[in-house]
């Protein structure tokens, strides 16, 4: 078995580009994104459900990303759980959790060293694409 791209690259740049083109203020979730990862994946999920109906669109961009995690695990044989829940029901949040805690050790450890480079392209792609009066400086 050898080395196979998983594309996160590509995955991080739409990312940024569709948050972007929601709210340019969007992308600037990344950076608590690659932080959140240090704690786990169950945090890291439950951060799109905190920022739920008063961000929007930054709970949207935290959502998108597990998706892409979740896809990209999927294609490399590891089963990340996605349940669709109400951020009102405290049993959906509950049952989500424990799937995620009961995931095999290695599985976990996979996952957070894929979400952890998924989130560095992320980052990277929000400093190509940052506008503004930040950016030009920057770049000069």
């Amino acid at each position: 078995m050898g080395w196979k791209s998983y594309e996160l690259d590509r995955i991080a740049q739409k990312l940024v580009l569709d948050a972007r083109e929601r709210d340019p203020k969007s992308p600037n979730q990344s950076y608590k994104m690659r932080m959140a990862v240090a704690y786990g994946l169950e945090r890291f999920w439950g951060e799109h459900l905190r920022l739920k109906g008063r961000e929007e669109a930054k709970s949207r961009y935290w959502k998108e990303t597990w998706d892409a995690l979740q896809k990209v695990m999927d294609k490399a044989g590891v089963k990340i759980p996605n349940d669709a829940v109400n951020p009102n029901k405290v049993q959906d949040i509950q049952d989500m959790s424990a799937k995620l805690w009961k995931l095999p050790l290695e599985d976990q450890r996979v996952a957070i060293a894929v979400l952890t480079q998924l989130c560095d392209c992320i980052v990277w792609w929000t400093q190509r694409y940052k506008t503004g009066r930040l950016a030009d400086e920057i770049d000069s």
